[in-house]
């Protein structure tokens, strides 16, 4: 069965993991938000694409789901000491990544073969795609403006309340992410953030389309009202005026949706199947498990 797996955020990499841990790496595509993108000190950052990367390599930290697991910080203090920007945290070891990156995009090559290069390296088998080649930027528009998205995340921490989420920049997925999409036998809507995560991807022109016609099981990223990491339970209230919940989730992505794996409780108000189960992955184990159902969820959606 070859699975695509919609991913963005802390939440979906670990998703991303369980179902790595059940599925034969040929079977499993991951296709990762860039909203998030930016560039810093120079260099070409990619919060979620490193996130997914770093979690099936084995090497993020698992205290903070992102990062490098051990990583030191000298050249930020560095960087500190000389009056520079430290409000986001690269780390040394990650450093490279982005360096690597930057080197490579600044010659030519498009982002899909740098992260198919970087993941190589890392011994990563899983094949994971940038939604896109080109920059889609996602922007914060606050009661105080409108923000960049690690403006407002990172900088602002997340403080300013949000009015509303968009995208700018190129509308345009990869022929490789598209084409994944149609070869799927069942997409996974993972437990990320539905407006700065899954949105960004779901909005590229010709993703939804090519959708309708798959088997789509979603993972609700709201457990009992809450968020279970970011600041989704916060936006959900401040942008619809109603509480966080599985169901504002199922709403707003609507009828995309084939079928609901959600925490146990969480199901009413959600229309078609739903299957109620355990949904915060504390471990490795926990990933693998949840992978297990939301694949078996399949034959009762279509």
């Amino acid at each position: 069965m070859k699975v695509v797996a919609l991913s963005g955020g802390v939440g979906g990499a670990r998703m991303v993991d369980g179902l790595a841990a059940v599925l034969a790496p040929e079977d499993l595509t991951v296709v990762v938000n860039t909203g998030d993108d930016f560039t810093h000190w120079g260099l070409r950052i990619c919060p979620d694409l490193d996130t997914v990367m770093y979690t099936l390599a084995g090497l993020s930290d698992p205290e903070r789901g992102w990062g490098l697991q051990g990583e030191t910080f000298r050249a930020l203090e560095g960087v500190r000491a000389l009056g520079g920007e430290d409000w986001f945290a690269l780390g040394d070891r990650d450093l490279a990544t982005h360096l690597v990156r930057t080197s490579q995009l600044s010659a030519g090559a498009s982002l899909t073969a740098v992260t198919a290069g970087l993941c190589q390296a890392l011994d990563v088998g899983v094949q994971i795609l940038p939604m896109a080649d080109e920059p889609r930027p996602t922007w914060i528009d606050t009661a105080q403006g409108t923000l960049s998205f690690q403006d407002w995340l990172v900088r602002a921490r997340g403080a300013p309340r949000v009015t509303a989420v968009r995208s700018s920049g190129t509308t345009r997925p990869t022929d490789q992410v598209l084409r994944a999409l149609r070869d799927a036998d069942l997409v996974v809507l993972t437990p990320s953030n539905p407006y700065v995560s899954l949105d960004p991807i779901l909005t590229l022109a010709g993703v939804r389309e090519t959708l309708a016609s798959r088997p789509v099981v979603a993972v609700s990223p709201i457990v009992g009202g809450r968020a279970v990491k970011g600041p989704l339970a916060e936006m959900m209230v401040s942008m619809t005026g109603a509480p966080a919940s599985a169901a504002a989730v199922a709403a707003h992505l609507g009828p995309l949706v084939d079928g609901w794996v959600v925490e146990r409780g969480d199901g009413l108000g959600i229309p078609g199947p739903v299957h109620e189960t355990a949904t915060i992955m504390g471990d490795r184990a926990d990933r693998a498990r949840l992978a297990r159902e939301v694949l078996a969820a399949l034959p009762g959606i279509r």
